[in-house]
C-alpha cells in the first residue's frame, strides 16, 4: 500500500464523504423510534422469561419462601 501525504488523505476522505447518501431527518427519526420500540419489547420479553425461569428453579429446587 502506497503512502500518501496528509493533505491528499483528507481530500480523499472529503470525496468519499460527498458520495455518502445520508438519511433524511424523517428516516432517522423513524429508525430511532423503531429501535427504541424493539429495545422495550426485548426488555419486557427477557424480564418475563427471567421471572418464569426463577419461579421454575424455586419450584424444582425448593429454594426461597
Amino acid at each position: 500500500m502506497a503512502k500518501i501525504n496528509p493533505g491528499q488523505f483528507f481530500r480523499q476522505v472529503r470525496q468519499e464523504v460527498a458520495r455518502v447518501t445520508w438519511p433524511s431527518r424523517k428516516e432517522t427519526t423513524v429508525s430511532t423510534a423503531m429501535v427504541l420500540v424493539m429495545v422495550v419489547f426485548a426488555s419486557v420479553f427477557f424480564l418475563v422469561v427471567d421471572q418464569v425461569f426463577a419461579r421454575l428453579v424455586k419450584l424444582i429446587f425448593g429454594l426461597g419462601a
